[in-house]
């Protein structure tokens, strides 16, 4: 399983971004081959983190590619800075 994880901070609107995310780059991630979970989260004071999980590792860096096009396209208004990415093997994971 791997993991990216991409932080951004300068957020204008993480409520509005999160919509956009839920609209429109969800549909696009659950279509990818070896995706596991995305999650969005609100870090407060501007701040957010998204993480995708995905089966392999080249669709976990595709997903960085993805992400990045998506964000020009769809939020740069609202995420105006690239963001910080972590991206690797899962060397521990635990479900309930």
């Amino acid at each position: 399983m791997y993991v990216s994880v991409r932080r951004y901070d300068h957020v204008r609107s993480v409520t509005r971004v999160c919509g956009r995310i839920a609209e429109s780059f969800v549909p696009l991630l659950k279509k990818s081959p070896g995706f596991i979970a995305y999650y969005a989260v609100d870090g407060g004071g501007g701040t957010m983190a998204t993480v995708s999980v995905f089966s392999t590792e080249r669709m976990a860096q595709e997903s960085n590619v993805l992400a990045a096009q998506w964000l020009k396209e769809n939020v740069a208004d609202l995420q105006p800075d690239p963001p910080t990415i972590l991206a690797g093997k899962a060397e521990v994971a635990v479900t309930a």
